[in-house]
């Protein structure tokens, strides 16, 4: 999978929005709001080919974390990205 082209991560604060570059209207009801652990994933594969296993991997180097948790999170996280139509399979 990979992340959606034309999305940018913009900070906001201490938030983390994903903007729709391309788009000449703004939908604010559909904003996406990312964490800071999201935020580092997205960082990471963005315009990349990745898999789940790929961004476990991201959250074991950077959070002390078992390997069942990061698959765990990935899993609610990946399902959040692909209901928000952030993915491109």
């Amino acid at each position: 999978m990979r992340t959606k082209k034309g999305l940018i991560m913009r900070t906001l604060g201490n938030e983390f929005i994903l903007v729709d570059e391309g788009s000449s209207l703004t939908d604010f009801n559909r904003m996406i709001s990312l964490n800071a652990s999201a935020a580092l994933l997205w960082e990471a594969v963005q315009d990349k080919e990745f898999d789940a296993a790929a961004l476990a991997d991201i959250l074991l180097d950077n959070y002390d974390i078992t390997r069942e948790v990061a698959e765990h999170d990935i899993d609610a996280l990946i399902l959040n990205w692909r209901e928000a139509g952030i993915l491109e399979e």
